[in-house]
């Protein structure tokens, strides 16, 4: 009995919460030195510059690795709220902060019947697997709005939708996790929030959708899926090469435009299953609206034309909030998503000299880990589809129908 009330505690997740990041600000403000390429200096340079912009009121309209929505500016600004601190200390601290945020929120909503704390452990063991670069990007504010959303979800739908809503003005993604969610509630919360807050900057601020354009010439980036066929071409003649274009390392030359043509093919292939799903979808547990928004990122997350290492983030919060619920039928994609992210470490920033080279190793690691992410995506798809349909009546905490409003006893989210 002992040793379960000592697992169950809060000081063993909070513990190892404590040394595992103050081992990441230990890298991200370089009193350690992290293997590979310098990952802080999108901080401290691009988004530095940014905030000098935004100050003034205006989005860096001439700068194209501005590919953020409107309300990414809260998070470059944000350091301003600790003056005291040099701009890339600050965020680094804010940072950690959102991360503890997450931990605390994940920690309440694993408490109560049905509920476990493996959710509050997922996200303790996999932030770290990421490596520094978890805290040199705002994906980790992001995560948190997207927890928080999904968290709120159960007894508070219109919190859940505006949530929601500025997450998807943080980074578009966070809209996903509407997907499972039941009631109109959320969703009109989410159009009415999202609108008048799109409306403010588009008045305030000049150029707040000009990231649009800007997205739209990304090409197939060296860390996708897609890559891999260019990754293996350059041992057999192909004629391209890799260079650093519109932010990111990307692979130009022939046969690009096409790959990544098929890759918004199966974007919208994506898409088109997950409102299948959507319409579909028979019987709503309390762990559905987590389960949707994890398989929803993760198709996503491996039909895009980028992968970038903190994609990973984005799943782990999700996989973490999934592990809250005792019933969700997320675990082995969980797993995989877990090991994912300890391969990721590996191909950025430790061995990516290896990637850009198209090295046998570097191959071999973007293969595990494209491909661990692609298994995670088909068995949480199958999972979801399977644990959704009709099979007779609806048990205790699930309920039936597409549009009936959740009710407060069936899906307990942050308040006891």
């Amino acid at each position: 009995m002992k040793t379960r009330d000592a697992v169950r505690s809060p000081w063993w997740p909070l513990t190892v919460w404590g040394a595992t990041r103050m081992l990441l600000l230990l890298f991200v403000l370089k009193v350690l030195v992290f293997p590979g390429p310098d990952v802080t200096s999108d901080v401290s340079v691009i988004y530095r510059d940014w905030y000098e912009i935004l100050r003034t009121g205006t989005f860096p309209l001439d700068d194209v690795t501005w590919q953020y929505p409107p309300a990414a500016a809260f998070a470059v600004l944000s350091p301003g709220l600790l003056p005291f601190l040099e701009y890339a200390t600050a965020f680094f601290v804010l940072a950690c902060a959102a991360d503890l945020a997450v931990l605390a929120l994940l920690w309440r909503a694993g408490r109560g019947p049905g509920r476990s704390p493996r959710g509050a452990w997922v996200w303790v063991v996999g932030v770290p697997l990421l490596g520094p670069t978890v805290y040199a990007r705002y994906d980790v504010m992001v995560t948190a709005v997207a927890v928080a959303a999904l968290l709120a979800a159960g007894r508070h739908p219109r919190v859940a939708g505006a949530l929601a809503a500025l997450g998807a003005l943080l980074k578009v993604w966070p809209a996903l996790v509407l997907l499972g969610m039941r009631g109109r509630s959320p969703w009109v919360a989410a159009a009415m929030s999202g609108a008048g807050l799109a409306a403010l900057f588009a008045v305030t601020m000049p150029g707040a959708f000009a990231f649009l354009t800007f997205q739209r010439e990304r090409g197939t980036e060296v860390e996708s899926l897609g890559s891999l066929v260019f990754h293996v071409a350059r041992h057999f003649g192909w004629q391209g090469e890799v260079l650093l274009n519109y932010g990111s390392v990307e692979f130009l030359g022939p046969y690009v435009g096409a790959v990544s043509t098929v890759a918004l093919a199966l974007s919208a292939l994506g898409l088109g299953w997950l409102l299948l799903w959507r319409l579909r979808a028979a019987r709503f547990a309390a762990h559905t609206a987590a389960d949707a928004a994890f398989v929803a990122v993760l198709v996503f997350t491996v039909t895009s034309r980028v992968i970038s290492p903190q994609y990973l983030v984005w799943l782990v919060g999700l996989a973490a909030v999934c592990r809250c619920f005792r019933a969700s039928r997320m675990r082995v994609p969980v797993a995989l998503v877990l090991a994912a992210a300890l391969v990721t470490v590996l191909e950025f920033p430790v061995l990516f000299a290896d990637v850009v080279a198209s090295t046998p190793l570097g191959i071999a690691l973007l293969a595990v880990r494209n491909g661990l992410l692609v298994a995670a995506t088909l068995v949480a798809a199958r999972a979801l589809w399977r644990g959704t349909r009709r099979r007779g009546p609806a048990g205790p905490g699930e309920r039936s129908g597409r549009l009936r409003p959740a009710r407060r006893e069936d899906t307990p989210a942050i308040a006891p």
